[in-house]
């Protein structure tokens, strides 16, 4: 047992230091609260004095708990010996006189995992385990449900990696080179034909690329060859999944259109019509998985799984590591799980970056020579000999597409330079005075508003004419429109951020008359912040408040789900927030004609590089960034997200 070092008054410094770190707003109250009641767990019967636990256990519990909050899994015993001033946004003035108040400390990896193990809170993996709320697995000390979290990810990706199908590889050649047959690939190989051989095999796929290099092309098309060449598919069951009912829609919207094309070019041999019929609407995670109100816990699980057969899960990066969880334990053994998504875009808001995770060296291949011969003979593409390697089972079923047919201009320049770190040649992309990308540098909010009265006038203007013909017609073109135009922002709070800007934004437009501000307003654009199963909206869910035009007086928020339109009364919503500016973190799964990116004044730690490049990749057509200060920018390029996590190291065990 281990002794304990500080108690009674002795830990009274620690705990003030910790008080005193949360008034001024650098810890959450939960990382105290999460730490008095993991200090009052040990003693005899259970029940200690949150003054007699050990200094170590309670500073690393304070840690553990403020990393969850930025989206880290665990917590390595490394940052902690180091100091994890960095990861927690601290100066590291703040880490030393928090830690000074805890002394003496353990010095080093090994101590630390010495002092923590000797813990009535801490399970140790391997050894008796009586539930602990701590685990010490090697060197990463996690909360319960997050080791638990990453222990079923990490098994059943591994298994589903190992589990193989055998596959007719002239048969499959065949069906690619017809179903490929109008596209000249732009690069050797044709990545997004060897994606498809590589996933019809196996029981899990990765298939990740930036913005336009055809994620849901290849998946329409791996789809298409399945129906093709599997006798059962006649009678299989696939669904399609994204996090956000925006990301839904879209997904389905992209393949029901390359289906479409298919099946006029394949013609009476392949009936894809009848089985983009069968696929049905595409669903967000929550309600795939049955969410229950006010639980975390889903109506599908191992023992009431999934009735599915193939699942195809677009916008991956936005899945977080309990959501993952639950998706793979609800999967039956023998369906297929193919996971699309852009591993350099932002993490998940929650713990975890999984998708980053599972495909981190994808850029490498890591191809085994039976994978490279299997593609050889199922496709007809050769794979150069750079991207032969010893890669794990989860290498040889994933892959990365890396021709963008869509973001070959200024924008792709931008998103490239940035994506690598190339500062220098981000700025030189911005300032090279190009239409499709724009730079208001040393801005004022003033700047931003401008923008604001461009980019929304023409939905605003269409909405106060009113409808001149069907009514849903009308509602469809008006939420066309807004969806042209989006302020996106880094932070929440101040001048530059969500809050401030939204304010100064509907401020501006009602002085310009554009629209009339109440609590709820017609012109109002919405953000659900909360899935409310009640109503049948979800979180990350975008509406545009609208009159009712069968209740006059009444007003009904409008929303947008590829081409259907759907509505729900404005006080059935409780949860929701004004978003003519949104996060770039609620902007994923989104794609706007024009978007422009407000950066804060201050530098941050989350100003990072994926930020930027998230920001930068929601434009298709015209991408503006507006910052006070631009080494704000030149700073976020050099920063690069870290989460910390074992999933990787898990796998490969």
């Amino acid at each position: 047992m281990m002794a304990r070092t500080k108690t009674g008054a002795g830990l009274a410094a620690l705990w003030a230091e910790i008080s005193q770190l949360t008034e001024a707003g650098e810890l959450r109250r939960l990382s105290g609260a999460f730490a008095r009641f993991v200090a009052s767990l040990g003693g005899p019967g259970g029940g200690a004095l949150p003054d007699t636990a050990p200094a170590a256990l309670v500073l690393a519990a304070t840690v553990l708990s403020e990393l969850e909050g930025h989206g880290h899994s665990c917590l390595q015993l490394s940052d902690l010996a180091d100091g994890p001033a960095a990861l927690l946004g601290w100066s590291d003035e703040q880490w030393k006189q928090l830690a000074a108040a805890a002394a003496p400390l353990p010095r080093g990896v090994k101590a630390w995992g010495a002092q923590l193990a000797a813990c009535e809170q801490v399970w140790q993996v391997g050894e008796l385990d009586y539930d602990q709320p701590l685990v010490l697995d090697g060197e990463r000390l996690y909360l319960r449900r997050y080791w638990r979290d990453e222990t079923l990810v990490a098994q059943a990706v591994r298994e589903r990696a190992r589990r193989l199908r055998p596959v007719d590889g002239p048969a499959v050649r065949g069906w690619l080179d017809t179903l490929f047959a109008s596209q000249r690939a732009a690069e050797k190989p044709d990545w997004q034909k060897l994606a498809c051989a590589i996933a019809l095999r196996g029981s899990v796929a990765i298939i990740t690329g930036g913005p336009g290099t055809g994620k849901t092309y290849t998946v329409a098309r791996l789809l298409a060859l399945l129906f093709a060449v599997a006798p059962e598919a006649g009678s299989q069951r696939i669904a399609l999944a994204a996090p956000t009912g925006k990301a839904a829609a879209r997904l389905k919207q992209s393949i029901d259109k390359a289906l479409s094309e298919l099946a006029d070019r394949v013609g009476p041999r392949l009936p894809l019509r009848e089985l983009t019929a069968r696929m049905g609407a595409a669903r967000t995670l929550h309600s795939l998985l049955g969410a229950r109100p006010d639980s975390r816990s889903f109506a599908h699980h191992r023992g009431n799984p999934l009735d599915v057969d193939v699942l195809i899960v677009d916008e991956a990066s936005m899945v977080h590591l309990e959501m993952m969880a639950c998706l793979l334990d609800a999967l039956p053994p023998t369906a297929t799980l193919v996971l699309l998504g852009d591993k350099d875009q932002l993490a998940s808001v929650e713990a975890g970056a999984v998708l980053g995770d599972l495909c981190h060296d994808a850029q490498a291949g890591a191809y085994a020579p039976d994978t490279l011969a299997y593609v050889r003979t199922a496709s007809g593409e050769e794979v150069p000999d750079g991207f032969l390697g010893q890669g794990g089972p989860l290498a040889q079923q994933t892959v990365m597409l890396r021709h963008s047919r869509r973001f070959s201009g200024p924008i792709g320049q931008l998103a490239l330079a940035v994506n690598a770190g190339d500062a220098p040649k981000a700025e030189s992309v911005l300032r090279a005075g190009n239409e499709a990308v724009r730079w208001i540098e040393h801005a004022q909010q003033q700047h931003v508003l401008q923008l604001a009265l461009g980019g929304y006038s023409p939905c605003l203007e269409l909405l106060r004419a009113g409808p001149p013909g069907a009514h849903e017609d009308w509602v469809r073109q008006v939420l066309q429109r807004f969806e042209a135009f989006r302020i996106l922002c880094a932070v929440r709070e101040g001048e530059w951020g969500v809050t401030g800007l939204n304010e100064a934004i509907e401020g501006r437009l009602e002085k310009a008359g554009l629209l009339r501000r109440g609590e709820w307003y017609v012109g109002r654009p919405v953000m659900v912040t909360r899935n409310d199963y009640g109503t049948g909206v979800f979180n990350g869910d975008i509406g545009l408040t609208l009159a009712d035009p069968a209740r006059p007086g009444a007003l009904r928020v409008y929303f947008l789900e590829g081409d259907a339109v759907r509505s729900v009364l404005a006080t059935r919503l409780r949860n929701v927030e004004t978003a003519f500016a949104m996060t770039v973190h609620k902007s994923q799964g989104s794609e706007f004609r024009h978007t422009a990116l407000a950066l804060p004044r201050e530098r941050s730690a989350i100003l990072t590089r994926e930020l930027v490049y998230t920001g930068i990749t929601r434009a298709s057509e015209v991408f503006t960034l507006v910052t006070p200060a631009g080494e704000v920018l030149l700073d976020a390029i050099g920063r690069r997200t870290h989460r910390s996590s074992g999933l990787r190291d898990m796998i490969g065990r």
